[in-house]
C-alpha cells in the first residue's frame, strides 16, 4: 500500500499530514481521517492503510501542526492507563487552543488539498474521525455541506456544538458511540436532534465499549467495536463516494 508523508499548506503554516491510497493508477475517492487526542502514530497510520485497501485516498493531518509535527509527545507502544493521565495533562492545551475557528480554517485548507491530488478521484469525498477528531469531522462536514457526502465520528464529542452545526449537515451520517461515553437517554437525545435538522444518519452505542475502543494501542481496544466500526464505515463510503 503506497504511503506518503506530507505538507499541506494552511493559513496558519504548514501541517504535516500522513497519506495511505491504493497501488494501481486509477484516481479513488477521497477521505479526510482526524486522528484522536493522540494524534498521528502507527495504529492511525495502520487504520488508514487498512481503509485504503479498501479503495479510498485517505489523509490523515496533524492536528495540532501548530505547536510543531507529530509527534508532539513522546507516546508509548501502548497508552495504558497508568500513563494516559499525564499524557492528557500535556495534550490538553492543545486541544483546547484548537477553536472551532482553528477547525474550519484548517477544514478548509485539508479538502482543497485531498481534492486536488492526482491520485484521487473528481466528485464528494467523506471525513471520518476518532474521540476529539469526531467533533472536528462534524464541523468539516457543516462547513463544507455541498462538498462532504458522508461523515463517520466514533466515540467523539458530536453533540457538542448543538444544533446549529446539525443543521448545516448535508452529508449521510454514523455515529459509533461508546457505551461508557453515552447513555440511553443521552443517545435519544441526541437522535431526536438529529431528527429535528432532518440529517440522514445512523447513530447507535456499541455494547460493551469504552472511550477509545477503535484504538489497538490503548486499554480502551474492544476488537469486537473496531469491527462493528469497520462493518459501519465502509457501506457508508461505498453508498456515498463508491456509487455517486
Amino acid at each position: 500500500m503506497p504511503t506518503k508523508t506530507l505538507r499541506i499548506p494552511t493559513t496558519d503554516g504548514q501541517a504535516d499530514a500522513f497519506a495511505a491510497f491504493p497501488g494501481h493508477g486509477e484516481p479513488h475517492p477521497g477521505v479526510l481521517m482526524y486522528a484522536d487526542g493522540f494524534g498521528i502514530r502507527p495504529v492511525l497510520r495502520e487504520m488508514a492503510r487498512e481503509l485504503a485497501g479498501h479503495g479510498y485516498y485517505v489523509l490523515v493531518p496533524n492536528l495540532f501542526y501548530r505547536h510543531g509535527p507529530a509527534p508532539l509527545i513522546e507516546l508509548p507502544e501502548h497508552i495504558g492507563a497508568e500513563v494516559r493521565p499525564a499524557l492528557m495533562a500535556q495534550l490538553m492545551p492543545l486541544i483546547e487552543a484548537h477553536t472551532a475557528e482553528r477547525v474550519r480554517r484548517d477544514a478548509h485548507a485539508y479538502l482543497g488539498f485531498l481534492t486536488t491530488q492526482p491520485e484521487v478521484a473528481a466528485g464528494p469525498v467523506a471525513v471520518t474521525g476518532y474521540c476529539i477528531g469526531g467533533l472536528l469531522a462534524m464541523r468539516t462536514a457543516a462547513a463544507h455541506p455541498g462538498q462532504v457526502a458522508a461523515v463517520a465520528a466514533f466515540h467523539g464529542p458530536v453533540g457538542a456544538d448543538g444544533p446549529d452545526t446539525l443543521a448545516e449537515i448535508t452529508a449521510q451520517v454514523h455515529f459509533g458511540h461508546a457505551e461508557g461515553d453515552l447513555t440511553p437517554e443521552a443517545l435519544s437525545e441526541l437522535n431526536r436532534a438529529l431528527d429535528a435538522a432532518k440529517v440522514d444518519y445512523t447513530s447507535e452505542i456499541y455494547p460493551g465499549t469504552v472511550h477509545g475502543f477503535t484504538m489497538s494501542d490503548t486499554d480502551a481496544f474492544d476488537p469486537a467495536g473496531l469491527q462493528r466500526h469497520w462493518d459501519r464505515l465502509l457501506p457508508l463510503l461505498e453508498r456515498t463516494l463508491t456509487n455517486s
